[in-house]
């Protein structure tokens, strides 16, 4: 991407704080439905401005135009989360009464912090949220069908290939973290569903009395955490002990994102003042929770920056052949 396009970027971002403030004193007294058409139709007028702005370099994939509607929508949730936390008012104003309620919860804070949405409130932004979901999936398979970009030599895939798992330090270190996590995973999949166990009611009132929370976005993501992340962490050890996975750069990539996605809504909304008291993490524990979910966060970025960085293990040798 040439600089003239990441500039162009850059100002269609910033074109949302005074769009935001217009549309908020425009349509205030409005529906939503009226706050819906006229926000689709400012992105479609966002994105039809930004073509013309670089058209004399223009660049020809398509994803450089799905990650420049992102980039204006994410400082749209930026937005929101400052007029949330009262740092700012009159911007989206109307949004935060009429559109989405889910976004006054604690989880929902945090969300708009990080740029996303969840939700049971089905609407006219719902189409909107669906269609922020659909392109961003079909972001993700356009990247991953791409052809590899790696080049590697196969003199150093073979010698990867031949090291033990105690001549790959970093890679036993991970391997001993991935099986803790996995048992922490299942165990907040079970504290959720109101296992009777001692040790998942005193880890709840001890340590993450949010998991209890009468929202129910905690639980949902742990028992989403403990469907995917679960199988994940298992498929991963199989990744780090036999070489030729080529999939594990690719799948840690997804993981790490997603995951860090999930913890800081986890360990903002758990801390977070709209969060009822009683389901706040007691003040006494708050150092273990951090370090806990802290950890639970970073290692997979670690993990995921060594797949990609250093891939000759997990490449093969030859490329398969396929039977006519």
């Amino acid at each position: 991407m040439s600089a003239s396009a990441g500039t162009g970027v850059f100002l269609l971002s910033l074109m949302s704080i005074p769009i935001c403030y217009l549309f908020n004193s425009l349509i205030y007294s409005n529906s939503a439905e009226a706050f819906f058409f006229a926000w689709c139709t400012t992105v479609l007028v966002l994105a039809i401005s930004a073509r013309f702005m670089l058209k004399k370099k223009a660049p020809v994939d398509p994803l450089f135009y799905v990650y420049a509607v992102h980039a204006f929508l994410s400082v749209v949730n930026l937005i929101i989360g400052l007029e949330q936390d009262n740092i700012i008012d009159g911007f989206v104003t109307f949004y935060l009464k009429e559109a989405d309620p889910h976004v006054n919860t604690a989880h929902g804070h945090m969300i708009s912090y990080w740029d996303g949405c969840y939700g049971t409130h089905v609407g006219p932004l719902f189409i909107l949220h669906l269609l922020y979901i659909s392109v961003s999936v079909w972001a993700c398979f356009r990247i991953f069908c791409q052809p590899s970009a790696r080049d590697v030599e196969l003199s150093d895939i073979e010698e990867a290939h031949r090291a033990g798992l105690l001549r790959r330090p970093v890679d036993l270190v991970f391997i001993i973290y991935l099986i803790p996590a996995l048992a922490f995973c299942v165990f907040r999949g079970l504290v959720v569903l109101d296992c009777s166990s001692k040790w998942c009611q005193d880890y709840t009132q001890q340590y993450e009395p949010y998991l209890k929370d009468p929202s129910a976005y905690p639980k949902v993501q742990m028992l989403v955490s403990m469907l995917y992340s679960g199988p994940y962490y298992i498929i991963t050890l199989y990744g780090l002990l036999v070489p030729g996975c080529d999939w594990m750069p690719d799948l840690t990539l997804v993981h790490s994102g997603a995951l860090a996605q999930a913890q800081f809504s986890h360990i903002g909304a758990s801390l977070h003042t709209r969060t009822p008291f009683s389901y706040r993490v007691p003040v006494d524990s708050q150092p273990v929770f951090l370090l806990v979910n802290v950890l639970y966060m970073l290692v997979p970025q670690a993990l995921c920056y060594r797949c990609c960085t250093q891939p000759a293990f997990f490449l093969r040798t030859a490329p398969e052949k396929k039977n006519e």
